[in-house]
């Protein structure tokens, strides 16, 4: 199959407020998330991509158009609602340190497999749209560029999560114990028995070893010998 690299948006006004943005309009990247982003577009200029999908939330479209500006080519550029950011319903615009003295809130860390958000969606739901979109997504750019075909999704941190979390095998109650900063990137190949994951939240180093996409194999007994660089 083709090879996943997720992106989280760069930080927003509202992460740096501390509140919960959710699905709202007009929250977009601040002058920190711009520059993650940029950065985070540099390191991907040395892989040529088949793709961006984005979130239809302008702080994924920003930050996916900041990787695509550093693109030497013009990757097709969706937008795939179903990688939008979860619908936290009436917690929505709250700030997260009075959500934090809320019932729910320790149910969302302990177990977020029973969590629906009030007037919105249960995080199970979103973990179901998301890697299934993420899934389709990877088999038709697998059959239009073939297996070594490289693509971007860049979503949002719960998402991201919720999707690192079913590669991983993890159930969703351990989501939480994944981090997905702001701009991160993440590596994820679906071979044919199973996912692998190649690297989560990294903000920093050379990505030009996947400038040839990563070929379905046997896991190496003892770890191998990792990567080349061309």
């Amino acid at each position: 199959m083709a090879t996943l690299i997720l992106v989280r948006h760069g930080r927003t006004t509202a992460n740096a407020s501390g509140l919960l943005a959710g699905r709202a309009d007009g929250v977009s990247l601040d002058q920190v998330g711009r520059d993650q982003a940029a950065l985070t577009g540099d390191r991907l200029a040395a892989v040529t991509l088949a793709g961006v999908v984005s979130s239809p939330l302008e702080r994924c479209r920003q930050t996916a158009q900041l990787i695509l500006d550093r693109q030497s080519s013009a990757p097709y550029a969706p937008v795939e609602t179903d990688l939008t950011e979860c619908d936290y319903g009436q917690w929505q615009g709250r700030r997260l340190s009075d959500l934090a003295t809320e019932d729910l809130w320790s149910l969302v860390q302990s177990q977020p497999s029973a969590v629906v958000f009030p007037g919105g969606e249960s995080m199970a739901a979103m973990q179901a749209r998301s890697v299934a979109a993420i899934r389709r997504h990877d088999a038709a750019f697998e059959a239009e560029f073939g297996p070594a075909a490289v693509w971007a999704a860049v979503s949002h941190g719960d998402v991201i999560k919720s999707i690192l979390a079913d590669a991983l095998g993890m159930h969703l109650d351990l989501f939480q114990r994944i981090n997905v900063n702001p701009a991160s990137v993440s590596i994820v190949h679906y071979g044919a028995d199973r996912p692998s994951v190649y690297a989560t939240n990294t903000e920093a180093g050379d990505l030009s070893w996947l400038s040839n996409g990563i070929r379905s194999a046997d896991a190496p007994v003892g770890g191998g010998a990792g990567q080349k660089t061309p």
